[in-house]
Protein backbone atom coordinates (compact mmCIF):
# COMPACT_ATOMS: atom_id res chain seq x y z
CA UNK A 1 0.00 0.00 0.00
CA UNK A 2 1.16 3.25 -1.20
CA UNK A 3 0.35 6.19 1.35
CA UNK A 4 0.66 9.85 0.92
CA UNK A 5 0.92 12.82 3.41
CA UNK A 6 -1.46 15.56 1.85
CA UNK A 7 -2.06 18.04 4.44
CA UNK A 8 -0.08 18.82 7.68
CA UNK A 9 -1.42 21.74 9.71
CA UNK A 10 -0.52 23.33 12.73
CA UNK A 11 -2.07 26.22 14.64
CA UNK A 12 0.51 28.82 16.76
CA UNK A 13 0.18 31.90 18.57
CA UNK A 14 2.70 34.13 18.97
CA UNK A 15 3.15 37.19 21.74
CA UNK A 16 3.59 40.68 20.45
CA UNK A 17 7.42 40.97 19.85
CA UNK A 18 8.08 36.85 19.37
CA UNK A 19 9.32 35.55 16.47
CA UNK A 20 8.44 32.74 14.10
CA UNK A 21 11.06 29.87 14.40
CA UNK A 22 10.54 26.54 12.26
CA UNK A 23 10.16 23.92 14.92
CA UNK A 24 12.82 20.82 15.11
CA UNK A 25 10.36 18.79 15.64
CA UNK A 26 8.01 19.45 12.03
CA UNK A 27 11.10 18.59 10.21
CA UNK A 28 10.84 14.40 10.32
CA UNK A 29 7.47 15.34 9.13
CA UNK A 30 8.71 16.96 5.54
CA UNK A 31 10.87 14.88 3.11
CA UNK A 32 11.82 14.73 -0.66
CA UNK A 33 9.27 16.50 -2.96
CA UNK A 34 8.07 19.76 -3.67
CA UNK A 35 6.15 21.37 -0.60
CA UNK A 36 3.68 24.74 -0.43
CA UNK A 37 3.67 26.37 3.10
CA UNK A 38 1.55 28.59 3.74
CA UNK A 39 1.12 31.03 6.55
CA UNK A 40 -2.32 32.32 7.24
CA UNK A 41 -4.09 34.30 10.20
CA UNK A 42 -6.70 32.37 12.09
CA UNK A 43 -10.09 34.70 11.40
CA UNK A 44 -11.99 32.68 14.54
CA UNK A 45 -9.95 31.90 17.27
CA UNK A 46 -11.10 29.78 20.26
CA UNK A 47 -12.55 31.99 23.29
CA UNK A 48 -10.61 32.91 25.88
CA UNK A 49 -11.77 30.67 28.35
CA UNK A 50 -10.32 33.26 30.94
CA UNK A 51 -12.39 36.53 29.70
CA UNK A 52 -15.57 37.12 31.09
CA UNK A 53 -19.04 35.76 29.46
CA UNK A 54 -21.82 36.97 28.30
CA UNK A 55 -25.28 36.77 30.04
CA UNK A 56 -27.18 39.06 28.67
CA UNK A 57 -29.24 36.95 26.31
CA UNK A 58 -30.44 34.67 28.80
CA UNK A 59 -30.93 38.17 30.67
CA UNK A 60 -32.81 39.72 27.75
CA UNK A 61 -35.25 36.74 27.23
CA UNK A 62 -36.57 36.15 31.18
CA UNK A 63 -40.38 37.67 30.83
CA UNK A 64 -42.81 38.48 33.52
CA UNK A 65 -44.44 34.96 32.85
CA UNK A 66 -41.54 33.52 33.80
CA UNK A 67 -41.33 34.39 37.59
CA UNK A 68 -41.64 31.93 39.79
CA UNK A 69 -40.58 29.39 37.07
CA UNK A 70 -37.93 27.61 39.10
CA UNK A 71 -39.19 27.91 42.82
CA UNK A 72 -39.68 24.90 43.08
CA UNK A 73 -35.99 24.45 42.94
CA UNK A 74 -35.45 25.94 46.33
CA UNK A 75 -32.22 27.98 47.05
Amino acid sequence: MKSQLLNLTYEIELQPGEAFVFPDDWKPSLGAGRWKITIEPVLNPEPDATAPRDHSAFLNSYTAEDEGLYDHLGG
